[in-house]
């Protein structure tokens, strides 16, 4: 059997020669990790969105369509979106990638066992919803093989899972100023701040 991986090594493969790639982080720990691989103005820290990750993502895949969009999100805060799933896969935007980090515990409220700890399968969910690519990651090959995937053109939404081990690392804490993350995301991308 083949160990859970380490959550903030994967994100950190995951976002290694990141290019222009635009990053939404779900709720707690996601949010953590994709601060400790470095502070980056394309990253959108939600605060206060609970199962919202992916949907944000979304509307930024369709506002922009010609940059690649990741959704980092944990297990906990996608198993609170789950309708979410369906409406990405009937928008299917080419341009998205959701890779959810499944530890199988709900760790932002006292590590007990989430869904996906007694056998769900976000990426069977995904795949009932109509998503057109899902993975699975074990090893950190199959991290860099999706890290490669992120960049690589592709039709429709993509869902991918990578197992870590469920720790509860020290918090990277990103900028908690909402304004400020809104007004560094836009000028970012060229727009407007206010």
């Amino acid at each position: 059997m083949v160990s859970p991986l380490d959550r903030r090594a994967v994100v950190a493969e995951l976002l290694r020669d990141r290019g222009d790639l635009l990053v939404v982080t779900g709720l707690g720990s996601a949010s953590y990790d994709v601060h400790a691989a470095g502070d980056d103005p394309r990253n959108y820290y939600l605060w206060g969105a609970m199962g919202s990750a992916a949907l944000v993502g979304l509307g930024l895949a369709q506002v922009q369509p010609d940059r690649r969009v990741l959704v980092i999100t944990g297990d906990g805060e996608q198993l609170m979106g789950l309708g979410g799933l369906a409406t990405i896969a009937i928008a299917r935007p080419e341009n998205l990638s959701i890779v959810v980090i499944d530890n199988g515990h709900f760790g932002e409220t006292g590590m007990q066992t989430s869904h996906t700890g007694f056998g769900l399968r976000l990426d069977e969910v995904a795949s009932a919803c109509g998503f057109p690519r899902v993975d699975r990651a074990v090893t950190m090959d199959d991290v860099a093989a999706l890290r490669d995937l992120l960049h690589a053109p592709q039709t429709g939404p993509h869902l991918a899972v990578v197992s870590v081990k469920a720790e509860n690392l020290p918090r990277s804490l990103p900028p908690r100023d909402a304004i400020h993350i809104k007004n560094r995301f836009r000028a970012t991308l060229g727009l407007a701040t206010a």
